[in-house]
């Protein structure tokens, strides 16, 4: 239990599908439909949800391989708890995870919208510019 006014949880495991739709929504994060949150949801290599009298008001993840390549992804705060340092916990147990169990070769990146690049900045992450650029589609707009 995370020390706070109100008892805030750390669960080391992804919320619901629901409870996802919802905090990327509340997060102002990109929309995703019902069937790509349960399939993306299983491929988590590692997940933290945080809770607060049972309700779902953080969370992130990790994906990928599990060895090699992995992304941080979806780390969400509800708004209505920012500014209580939940970004950082949720960061936090995410790279201790990833620092115990990962090879030390392995290349962990995220996608960071401004200005929640000055976290990732506290973890070690740093621009790649001009060196290589980050690149995205959607996959039916590709």
């Amino acid at each position: 239990m995370l020390n706070s006014k109100a008892s805030v949880d750390l669960d080391f495991e992804a919320p619901t599908v629901s409870e996802y739709l919802k905090l990327r929504r509340e997060g102002g994060l990109s929309a995703f439909s019902e069937e790509a949150a349960t399939i993306g949801l299983k491929g988590s290599f590692a997940a933290v949800t945080l809770r607060s009298d049972g309700e779902a008001i953080g969370m992130g993840r990790i994906v990928g391989d599990g060895g090699c390549f992995l992304q941080i992804v979806d780390i969400a705060v509800d708004p209505r708890h920012r500014g209580k340092g939940l970004g950082k916990t949720i960061m936090t147990a995410l790279m201790e995870h990833a620092k115990k169990t990962l090879p030390e070769t392995a290349f962990l990146s995220l996608l960071a919208d401004v200005p929640a690049d000055k976290l990732y900045a506290q973890f070690g992450f740093r621009e790649t510019a001009p060196a290589s650029l980050g690149m995205s589609c959607r996959v039916k707009q590709a």
